[in-house]
Parts: structure tokens; sequence; C-alpha cells
């Protein structure tokens, strides 16, 4: 596996998602061919992908995707998981030997239910418990990582190029009414199976093109409140950025756009009174987590994706529509390699948030 500081390579990251509106499952085979489109601007180090709806016979319990290097490891994480949650079922995630992906740790998964007395004492409410569980493994069992832990979704990602990941995920076997997908890892930090996209925290994920300049600044305030930033990118910050602000503080996924990708002074005086009250306050509100440098993002939810670009734009991001169809991506190429003919195409400005969301959030729970 290589190690930080023996490749750097600055091409451009693929990001690409689709949502069907409707709820109607799509097979994981869509994200892999388009990423495909978009191989130059990976570089063989890191791929991923998130499916949101992809394990209806078990949407009541939390799916924890684990990697671990050894299974000394993996007795002593279970050993602790069986302290907290009962598990309903486990087994090694099923994947195809490819020769371009190679040195994979062990990859388990276990859906589970938090143990009723444990979280009774705990004084938590349920998906508190459940990410602090998360971050204790995370930070606390040396070898072990949980890279995904939403109810009826999923992370599969590691080290190659992206579709050769998905071949290996076995994703044309999987259905969802969303996904999302990345391709390139990483910008200036080691490449690992941990460390590639996408990052989230339960049912929140992730990816990102740029690089956050801001970084330590928004991880300094953000490991106050409980999150600790193990994985050693800039990336993963963001998505306890949005798990803080929207799970923990309440806010909506557009005022998390305007804390993360603020308008410029000048701007907001040109709008209404009532926007620049609302503007001004979360400005002054959370002024730690602006996020600074250049990046495009598209965050996965239960229920939706939002796309966010940095205030200058100064990474591509592409919206397109067909029917219930919506999409996101780096490269119209990579929307149009899915779906040829389109309703409509724009790509968003800076700073400008662009949510697609199930027509009837409740059929995705």
């Amino acid at each position: 596996m290589l190690k930080e500081g023996q490749y750097r390579n600055p091409s451009g990251c693929a990001v690409s998602a689709v949502i069907d509106r409707s709820g109607k499952p799509m097979s994981g085979r869509r994200m892999i061919d388009s990423i495909a489109v978009m191989h130059e601007r990976s570089n063989g180090l890191g791929g991923g992908f998130a499916g949101y709806g992809i394990y209806p016979d078990h949407k009541e319990l939390y799916a924890f995707h684990l990697f671990f290097d050894d299974r000394l490891t993996r007795k002593n994480t279970e050993e602790y998981i069986l302290r907290h949650f009962e598990i309903a079922y486990s087994s090694e995630i099923q994947t195809r030997k490819l020769p371009t992906v190679t040195d994979e740790p062990i990859i388990w998964r276990y859906f589970l239910a938090p143990l009723p007395r444990k979280l009774a004492d705990s004084h938590l409410d349920e998906r508190e418990y459940v990410a602090r569980c998360v971050n204790f493994i995370n930070a606390r069992i040396g070898g072990a990582y949980v890279f995904s832990s939403g109810k009826n979704m999923g992370v599969f990602k590691g080290v190659g190029y992206p579709e050769d990941i998905g071949e290996f995920y076995r994703l044309d076997e999987y259905e969802g009414y969303s996904w999302t997908c990345h391709g390139r890892y990483p910008t200036n930090t080691p490449g690992w199976w941990g460390g590639a996209h996408p990052f989230g925290l339960l049912d929140c994920t992730i990816v990102h093109n740029g690089e956050i300049s801001s970084y330590d600044a928004n991880r300094r305030y953000i490991e106050m409140f409980g999150y600790k930033c193990t994985l050693r990118t800039d990336t993963e910050v963001m998505a306890y950025i949005i798990d803080y602000l929207v799970r923990k503080m309440g806010l909506t996924l557009r005022e998390v756009a305007k804390v993360m990708a603020p308008s410029f002074w000048k701007t907001i005086a040109t709008k209404s009174e009532e926007e620049q009250r609302e503007e001004i306050f979360l400005r002054k509100a959370f002024p730690s987590l602006l996020v600074t440098g250049p990046f495009s993002v598209v965050v996965g939810y239960e229920g939706g994706i939002m796309a966010l670009n940095d205030r200058l734009k100064l990474r591509s991001t592409v919206c397109a529509e067909k029917g219930d169809l919506a999409f996101v991506a780096s490269e119209e190429s990579a929307i149009r390699r899915i779906e040829p003919q389109l309703d409509k195409v724009w790509a968003p400005a800076g700073g400008e948030p662009v949510v697609f969301e199930l027509h009837d959030k409740e059929a995705s729970k």
C-alpha cells in the first residue's frame, strides 16, 4: 500500500450521483458506468460509492460496514459491539477478486440494534448513542474502522479506480433509490482503504472534489463536540460538520450551505432584510465552520442528495433532470452516459445548494 509522501498526483477528482425521486430502486451498475467515463480524473488510489435503500429487509437496523487489519482486531471489536448492540446478522461482505484491487483488509458487515438497557443508561437519544459508539471504535480500537453506519444504506470504498472498486464490491447486485460515488484519493494524504471517499456518519455521507484549506480550524472546532478526525484527510471534517449542524443543531441543508459556503458580505447587502438577518445570524453563530478552498461536494442522506460548490465555484458541478431522475456530476458526460436524453441541464452558481429529495420521504424509511 502506498504511504504518505510516496505519491502525489495533482489530477482532479470525479464525483457523480443520481436519485430517483419516485423511490424506484436502481442497480449500482449505473454509478459504475457513470464514474468510469471520468477515469482520467482518478489516480487509482481511491474510489467509493454510497447506496441508499439497499437493505430493505433490514431497514430498521443500523448497518455497520467495517475494515479490520486482522482477525484478532475483529474479535476485539465484536466484543465491544456485543456490549452495546444486539447483532441481528453479520457476515463478511462478498467481493469479487480483481487484479487491480489488492491488499484489501478484512471487510465485514453487521446489522445492529442498540441494547435497550445500555441505551437507557446512556441518557442519549438513539442516534447519538450509535454515533458515539462509531467514534469510539474509530478512535480507540486500533486496526478497526467503521466506514458506514446508517440504516438501509451502505458505503463501499477502497484503494483503486472507482469502476474497479464498484466491480470489486459487486455493486451490480445491489439496488437503491439513490447513489453517490467518487474517484481519486488522496490530495495531500496517503492512499489507504479507510481514507477513500465517501466519508460518513449514520446516514449522512459526503463525496468531495477539491481541497479544504480551512481544515485545521474546522477540525479544532468540531472536535469540541465529541467528533474525532482520525482519517488524516480534509474531507472527513465536512461530514462531521454536516452531522453536527443538521442532527444536533437542527439546521436545514440550505442553512448548512449558508454556514459552509456563505455569501460574500457585498452580496448579502443586496438581499432582502429577512435574508440578510438569516445569513448574518448563521455567519456569526458558526464562524469556525466556514469552509474555504476549492470544493464541490455531494451530500447523501436518507431521502435525498445535495450538491454544493465553494463560493468562488473553483470546482465544476453539473446538475440535470429527466422525469423523476435527478443527477449531479463533475462532468455532463458522466450524466449522459447513463441518461442521454435529459429534460434540463445546468451548472449551479458558487455557494448555491441544489437539493433533490424523494417525492415521499417516508418511503425511504
